[in-house]
């Protein structure tokens, strides 16, 4: 028992050794960028301003899908499908208030949309954090569109 006891002691020890050494340390910084920005970086997707958007009734159900599934894993947690605002407002009555170019606008390229686009500008203002850009293809945006679309009663 007292062999054992010492065994992991000695593990422990060099592990632990390794671990404050310089190769240690080398190899855990070749790794993973020690940079905040570096560690959070990455390639942003930018797409081209869009003008005009063609809407479809009734609404096409595979892209109702696709839209919830993005906004499952990429907006849930900032919009709510209701009015409450939470970081980011509520999309309820959203696509009666904006023009569907505006909303995949605001979906797709956020830093021209912020920078050039005045009630971008004004819901920065009211919400005080701006909308990371999420990598979402025009394609996936018309999809949250659709979704949106139906969230709003269309049908």
């Amino acid at each position: 028992m007292r062999k054992q006891i010492l065994a992991i002691a000695l593990l422990a020890l060099s592990v632990t050794w390794y671990g404050c050494s310089s190769d240690g340390a080398k190899q855990r910084s070749e790794e993973t960028p020690t940079d905040p920005v570096e560690a959070t970086n990455q390639q942003e997707v930018h797409g081209d301003m869009i003008t005009e958007v063609k809407l479809t009734t009734p609404l096409d159900q595979a892209m109702v899908k696709q839209g919830q599934e993005i906004y499952d894993v990429k907006c849930g947690s900032c919009h709510k499908l209701d009015e409450t605002r939470i970081v980011g407002p509520g999309w309820k009555g959203i696509t009666q208030r904006r023009e569907p170019a505006w909303i995949m606008n605001m979906i797709t390229n956020v830093d021209m949309m912020l920078a050039n686009d005045a009630e971008a500008q004004k819901l920065l203002e009211q919400c005080l954090v701006r909308m990371p850009n999420q990598n979402i293809t025009e394609p996936e945006a018309r999809s949250v569109l659709e979704f949106m679309r139906q969230n709003d009663g269309v049908k």
